[in-house]
């Protein structure tokens, strides 16, 4: 026989020993990795990735929650000062006032026994040896749109 025929008949003789459903004309197809170089492909876990989705929107939502929660407390801090800017404008404009009170300056509000109101230069402080008969209120500012700043209060009822 020819060379030629011979390695036809091997050709012809030769049976795959590979199962033709495990083989494929296109690897890069194959959910599994068909090399020994391949990536490696694992099976996901999907317990474990909504365990971690939701933990990460727990976090997410109990910041943006802790984020107005700081807000709302601010807004309502700012609504306490601005009623109690408020009352004190109203008691300082039914005191009694000896002076003209000018622009940037600081007086002082205090409550006399008969529960009327003061409006004084004097600070508590500043009484020395004389004989006060009134109650320290506020220490107050009048700005320019003739409102009062409240500087500092008491712990007395408004």
């Amino acid at each position: 026989m020819s060379k030629n025929k011979e390695e036809e008949n091997k050709h012809k003789d030769f049976i795959n020993p590979i199962d033709p459903d495990h083989i494929t004309e296109n690897p890069h197809n194959l959910p599994y990795p068909h090399t020994q170089g391949s990536a490696l492909v694992k099976p996901v876990d999907e317990g474990k990735v909504k365990g971690r989705a939701l933990n990460a929107m727990e976090h997410q939502t109990d910041m943006q929650l802790k984020q107005l929660y700081d807000q709302m407390n601010l807004l309502a801090s700012q609504a306490k000062g601005l009623q109690d800017r408020k009352v004190i404008s109203e008691k300082i404009y039914n005191a009694e006032m000896r002076f003209e009170p000018l622009i940037n300056h600081i007086y002082y509000l205090y409550q006399k026994d008969d529960k009327n109101y003061l409006l004084s230069l004097i600070a508590p402080d500043q009484w020395g040896r004389s004989k006060k008969t009134f109650e320290y209120v506020a220490t107050v500012q009048l700005l320019a749109d003739h409102t009062w700043d409240v500087l500092d209060k008491s712990d007395l009822e408004l």
